[in-house]
């Protein structure tokens, strides 16, 4: 199964902001819609991604004055992307080589959706369940 089959389910809706964007304004994003992080999109590409994980270290760094920043001037950048054909089992991978939480999707350089390490969990699980129920079906009738 690809990430294609993922995003039909969850759709393809992203909040995204801009490298310009105040460090603070994002925050409070982040915090509004209660989420981990956003990718950071320039002229239709992703450039970067903005993380929890950007915003202690950035923080630990400089201190309250790391809300001066610009989102651009904190991002992790290049941002470890995927695609729509990518199977779920590369991106867990992928994740967990990486120590990623959350996957762009991206198709023809255009950002398609985002990915969460909980929803490919979830997505396997789901997947080895219905086998498992599939099996056993097959093993009653037989």
């Amino acid at each position: 199964m690809s990430i294609a089959a993922i995003l039909q389910r969850k759709g393809s809706d992203v909040i995204q902001v801009k490298p310009t964007d105040s460090l603070l304004s994002v925050v409070k994003l982040l915090a509004e819609q209660r989420i981990g992080c956003v990718p950071v999109v320039e002229d239709g590409q992703v450039v970067g991604i903005f993380s929890e994980r950007d915003l202690v270290q950035r923080v630990s760094l400089d201190g309250a004055a790391a809300f001066d920043h610009s989102v651009g001037d904190v991002m992790t950048s290049p941002a470890i992307t995927i695609d729509h054909h990518t199977p779920v089992i590369h991106g867990l991978s992928l994740m967990t080589k990486r120590r990623i939480r959350h996957l762009p999707v991206v198709v023809d350089g255009a950002l398609v959706g985002m990915i969460s390490i909980g929803d490919l969990v979830k997505f396997r699980i789901d997947t080895i369940e219905s086998e498992a129920a599939a099996l056993r079906d097959y093993i009653q009738t037989a």
